[in-house]
């Protein structure tokens, strides 16, 4: 039922006297621009109005209205329906966790009382700079800070190389702005605001781990091919495609989306460069920051972050492939969708000849975070015999497959039945890299818990 009052002072809206066409939330366009402005108090540059005190309301009517749509047949249109559903009551909860735990540290952080300042023989107006007072509530807060959501998390992920630390990290992020909102004046936009608070979590967070990346060690007994062992980066994780930012719900920053910084081959090579080395790459390269916007971001001089930039691109350029089509990210071409397929339904038929034919002689596979790598087609060959054919005691079971989209790249999740069970469960998800349109030359296994991320589910 649409509201009959309006939505900034509350008194009854205008009779629409038989008008079509969308309902009005203002009584007049005095209450339109008041709303406005309250909006915008929160972020001078106007980032924040379309998520600002209006964010949760908008995303209730949302689900309201995508409940009442929704329609049982033809099943597409319910599985449409429920997928649109689905994803604003995902965004109604993060915006509700975020209110509640920046609540928790409003009650948490303690108040400084006047008593307990030192009086100033300086009147307080020479010496405190006024700044605005915010009007958000943690709620108009979270709904904010959730429209920024995609793309920070994915800046998180470029910087960390994993999914997991990502989530976490934006969750991090989004609380240490809100201990922080009243240091923000609005001198730049909120996203701008967000990414230095991201960044900075971020190498905090990697001062803690120290991870850096190895060397894949041979294990006793196995064929690992005659190749040089690879990277190993065992935190690298997949990112699923639909989850990446769009230009409907975040600003189209074609360097922010940039399909070529999200490949697993950038994100496993960018792992070996010093954090503060990789944030200025991705602040300066990937983001299209200035000298001077990222100097200041990371608490820098201009001229430390530019000697920063000039050694993390040749160090980059070390750990990515010699020519730039071997690893650059371009969308899926048919024929690469075809081999997908015959890849899924020859594993399905444990059709390891047919398997064979779709690989690159020079084809690698790993498995992070697990130790195994291979490296050409007769040692992976080698690996998959015994495990495909039913009658070896290393029989692994039957296969099925569902197609899946990771970092730009075609993947498939794979489902396997146990010898004796009646389920199949998730297994692997692997990640594919074409030479050219009909073979594939790397193959990134990875463990099976993100499956949920990838809208895959964990039985079939």
């Amino acid at each position: 039922m649409v509201a009959q009052v309006c939505a900034s002072c509350g008194k009854p809206l205008p009779a629409r006297a038989g008008r079509t066409g969308r309902n009005s939330v203002y009584c007049s366009a005095a209450c339109r621009q008041k709303a406005y402005r309250r909006r915008h108090e929160f972020d001078g540059s106007g980032a924040a109005g379309a998520a600002g005190a209006a964010g949760v309301d908008g995303l209730i009517e949302d689900i309201a209205r995508q409940v009442k749509e929704l329609a049982p047949q033809p099943p597409s249109v319910l599985y449409s329906g429920a997928t649109e559903l689905s994803s604003s009551v995902a965004r109604l909860r993060r915006v509700a966790r975020l209110a509640r735990d920046t609540a928790n540290v409003s009650r948490e952080t303690p108040k400084v009382s006047r008593d307990t300042v030192t009086e100033s023989v300086t009147p307080a107006p020479v010496t405190e700079r006024s700044r605005p007072v915010s009007l958000l509530t943690e709620a108009d807060f979270a709904a904010l800070t959730e429209s920024h959501r995609h793309e920070i998390q994915v800046h998180c992920y470029r910087m960390t190389g994993s999914y997991d630390d990502a989530e976490d990290l934006v969750q991090e992020t989004f609380l240490r702005a809100w201990r922080a909102r009243d240091g923000f004046e609005g001198r730049a936009g909120a996203r701008t605001w967000l990414y230095r608070i991201a960044t900075n979590a971020c190498l905090d967070f990697q001062r803690r781990t120290a991870r850096r990346p190895q060397r894949y060690e041979p294990i006793p007994g196995m064929n690992h091919g005659t190749g040089d062992p690879p990277a190993r980066v065992t935190w690298l994780q997949p990112y699923p495609d639909d989850e990446l930012p769009t230009a409907e719900e975040d600003r189209p920053d074609a360097a922010a989306v940039s399909r070529e910084t999200l490949e697993l081959v950038f994100l496993a090579a960018i792992q070996h460069l010093p954090p503060r080395q990789r944030a200025v790459l991705i602040l300066r390269d990937v983001l299209g920051l200035t000298a001077a916007e990222t100097a200041e971001a990371l608490d820098l001089t201009v001229a430390s972050a530019n000697s920063a930039l000039q050694r993390a691109r040749p160090t980059l350029r070390d750990h990515l492939p010699r020519r730039r089509a071997d690893w650059t990210a371009t969308e899926p071409t048919e024929a690469q969708r075809a081999v997908l397929q015959r890849y899924m339904a020859a594993a399905e038929r444990l059709d390891l000849a047919a398997m064979t034919e779709l690989l690159s002689k020079d084809v690698t596979l790993t498995m992070p975070p697990n130790p195994f790598w291979f490296t050409g087609r007769d040692a992976l060959v080698d690996f998959l015999l015994p495990t495909l054919d039913p009658a070896s005691p290393m029989f692994f079971g039957h296969w099925r497959h569902l197609p899946a989209r990771a970092n730009g790249q075609l993947a498939a999740g794979g489902y396997v039945r146990r010898p004796g069970t009646n389920v199949y469960r998730a297994q692997v998800l692997d990640v594919l890299r074409f030479d050219g349109d009909d073979r594939v030359v790397e193959v990134m296994s990875f463990e099976p818990h993100l499956f949920p991320a990838f809208g895959l589910p964990l039985r079939l």
